[in-house]
């Protein structure tokens, strides 16, 4: 399963952020949150969400191999072993990880998919994306 991102529908409500940080703190703060929101410049009222593609990149570049791959496909921050060196940020082309000053650790999407839920003009939908040729090869071996 995936999250598929329509940007054209998206009105900034920002219920995604919202609910990305209730759901992982326990708090409404944005700034908490495992995504974001951009409003589209020159454009006035149109946004764009960006959320993690879960390329891997992250989890290349980590020194401390505080993030793996799930079982569904999804890469994780082990909160325990994160350093908090910003690697992964620097690595990350989407620019969704990131660092707040409360925690010991980078926030970075989980496929939780309740950004999803709470999207009421399918900006953001849960997706179930077919294998390339390749990742099905990989996992044949």
């Amino acid at each position: 399963m995936r999250i598929k991102v329509n940007r054209d529908n998206c009105t900034g409500c920002r219920l995604c952020l919202q609910i990305c940080a209730i759901e992982h703190f326990s708090e409404i703060n944005p700034k908490k949150a495992a995504l974001r929101i951009e409003a589209k410049f020159p454009d006035p009222g149109k946004f764009r969400p960006f959320i993690c593609t879960q390329c891997g990149k992250c989890a290349e570049v980590c020194p401390e191999d505080a993030i793996y791959q799930n079982e569904v496909g999804g890469y994780i921050v082990d909160k325990e072993k994160c350093t908090n060196c910003g690697d992964c940020i620097v690595a990350c082309p989407m620019d969704v990880i990131c660092q707040h000053p409360d925690l010991g650790y980078v926030i970075k999407c989980d496929f939780c998919m309740e950004c999803t839920k709470v999207c009421n003009t399918n900006a953001l939908v849960e997706w179930e994306r077919k294998p390339t040729a390749k990742e099905t090869e990989a996992r044949n071996e």
